[in-house]
Order: C-alpha cells, then sequence, then structure tokens
C-alpha cells in the first residue's frame, strides 16, 4: 500500500493518520514511582508494626491499603515501562494496554486488603485489645506526609487511567490516615477503645468506594468501551458534518492503552477521491476535539463501495 508523508504526520494510502506533534508515548514516571514504592515500603512495616504491637487495627488496616498500594505502583510502573515496547508482528500496538489490565489488577489487590482487613477488624471486635491514642497519632501523622508528598508526584499524570490509580492510591491513603490521627484524638481524650474498630471499617468502606471506581473504568477498557470522556454521538456527528459526507457508518472507538485512543469509520463522500490534505486535517479535529490519538478513514464513493487509491498497488 502506498504512503504520504508529511512533517508532521503520516497517512497510509487507506486512510490511517497519526497526528504529529503529539507523543503516543507515556510520560515517564520512573522516578516518581521508584520514590513512590521505597517511601510505602518503609512505611507499611513501621505501621504494621506499631499497630500490632499498641493493638491499633486502624493502623493495621491502614498499613494494610499501603501494602496494597505498594503492589499497586509495582504493578502501574511495570505496565508504563511495558507500554513503551515498540509494536511487533505478532503485538501490533505493542504493550499498551498492559496499563490497562495493570489497573483491573489493582482494583482486585484492593477488593483482597478489603476482606482481609475487614476479617480481622471483626475478630477484635469480639477479642478487642486497647489500642494507644498517641502512637496511632504519630504514626499515621507520618503517613500523611509520606502518602500527599507521594500523591503530587503523580499529580501532572491524571488523565492516563494507570497513573491515575497511583494517584487516587496516594491521596486517598492520605486521607484515611488523617482519620486515624482524629480517631487516637478521640481515644487519648474519651478512653473508648470501640473509636478504633469503628475508624477501620471507615477506612474499608473508603478503600471499596475507592476500588469500585477503578474496577469499573479498568474493566470498561478491558472489554474495549468507548472511554467514558467520548461521546460517540458527538463524534459522528463531527464526522457527518465534514464537506462531502452524505452517511457515517461501521464507526468504531476504543481504548488501546489508558492514555491512548483510537478510532475507525467509513465515511460515504460521492464523487472523486478526496485529497490526502482531507485525512490529515480530519484526523488533527478528532486529536484536538475528542483526544482520539489513532484515525482509521475508509472513504467509499457511495454505500458498500470503498475509493480506492491510484497508489494503492504502488506507484
Amino acid at each position: 500500500m502506498g504512503h504520504a508523508h508529511s512533517e508532521s504526520s503520516h497517512v497510509h494510502a487507506g486512510g490511517h493518520s497519526h497526528s504529529g506533534g503529539h507523543s503516543h508515548a507515556p510520560a515517564d514516571f520512573g522516578r516518581a514511582f521508584a520514590i513512590a514504592i521505597a517511601l510505602n515500603t518503609a512505611f507499611v512495616l513501621i505501621e504494621a508494626t506499631f499497630g500490632f504491637l499498641y493493638g491499633s487495627m486502624a493502623l493495621v488496616a491502614d498499613a494494610g491499603h499501603n501494602l496494597s498500594d505498594v503492589m499497586a505502583l509495582l504493578l502501574a510502573y511495570a505496565a508504563s515501562v511495558a507500554a513503551k515496547r515498540p509494536p511487533s508482528d505478532r503485538y501490533t500496538y505493542g504493550f499498551k494496554s498492559s496499563t490497562i489490565l495493570a489497573a483491573l489488577a489493582n482494583a482486585m489487590l484492593l477488593a483482597f486488603a478489603i476482606g482481609a482487613i475487614a476479617f480481622e477488624t471483626v475478630r477484635r471486635v469480639f477479642d478487642p485489645v486497647e489500642p494507644h491514642g498517641m502512637v496511632m497519632i504519630v504514626v499515621a501523622g507520618i503517613g500523611i506526609a509520606i502518602n500527599a508528598g507521594t500523591a503530587m508526584l503523580f499529580m501532572r499524570g491524571r488523565g492516563d487511567l494507570n497513573i491515575r490509580g497511583a494517584y487516587l492510591h496516594m491521596a486517598a491513603d492520605a486521607l484515611v490516615s488523617a482519620g486515624v490521627v482524629l480517631a487516637g484524638l478521640a481515644i487519648v481524650f474519651t478512653g473508648q477503645w470501640w473509636i478504633d474498630p469503628v475508624v477501620s471499617i471507615a477506612i474499608i468502606a473508603a478503600i471499596a468506594w475507592g476500588t469500585w471506581g477503578l474496577a469499573r473504568d479498568s474493566l470498561r477498557m478491558g472489554l474495549l468501551a468507548v472511554p467514558k470522556d467520548i461521546d460517540v454521538d458527538e463524534v459522528r456527528g463531527h464526522l457527518a458534518g465534514l464537506e462531502g459526507v452524505i452517511d457515517v457508518h461501521d464507526l468504531h472507538i476504543w481504548p488501546i492503552s489508558t492514555s491512548e485512543t483510537a478510532l475507525t469509520a467509513h465515511l460515504v463522500m460521492p464523487g472523486a477521491p478526496r485529497p490526502v490534505s482531507f485525512l490529515y486535517r480530519t484526523a488533527d479535529e478528532l486529536r484536538a476535539r475528542f483526544g482520539i490519538d489513532h484515525t482509521t478513514i475508509q472513504i467509499e464513493s457511495e454505500a458498500g463501495s470503498a475509493v480506492h487509491d491510484p497508489c494503492e498497488t504502488g506507484c
């Protein structure tokens, strides 16, 4: 199949256009991941140790959540590295979709953590141990600083579901640690041990809420659903409104990673074949308006009849 090239983009004769000046490679968060993993691993060990030594299930629950976050960060980092590998004959999109798998795996890890923490919390309700409020305050206070700081490292990548997952994990952990601090203060001033398991249950509820959102979005992406920020009817209307287009059919929009979207469509355009500039312009408009990175357009002179490039067999 023939090719036409320009400085800003490349277009295949069949109508496949990649907009230029737009990098498809995921942003490099390698340093952010390294810092976040190291800090959170150390904090998990500290928090779990003090939680068991001083009988605080709120600390243990928070440590369990942070442990799942360490695993989540490792998965997210591995996926971001894999996504940068070039395409091959077998994996023609490369390993971009590994970021979707990582997001789904992270949701599953969180679900497992919820079950383990809930089990231990219920056990402690029937076999209570009086927690040490001041220890809860100090340890959880450290957690606020660590989690808030690492969340900031991922703030600029929230448009990518994989990076957004890491960001939300860290931001939620900062809030959870704040809850543990408040529980510790309440225990110090009231001496009521039941406050600790109640806070633990509240932490579980918060984790479950975030897990549901992450699982839902990653599962939709895994099933190649149209990204939630793209309105199919608007895209169809935009294509139908292009000069010379009388019909749009076989429109498909799907995610190829947590940050990239692809589109294929057939445009019925009676008359002579359109210039290559039409494909360039259409792809640029779809990228700018809808965030669609990979566009493949098939032009048909009439319904069911494709227009062929005269250079398709070589010029």
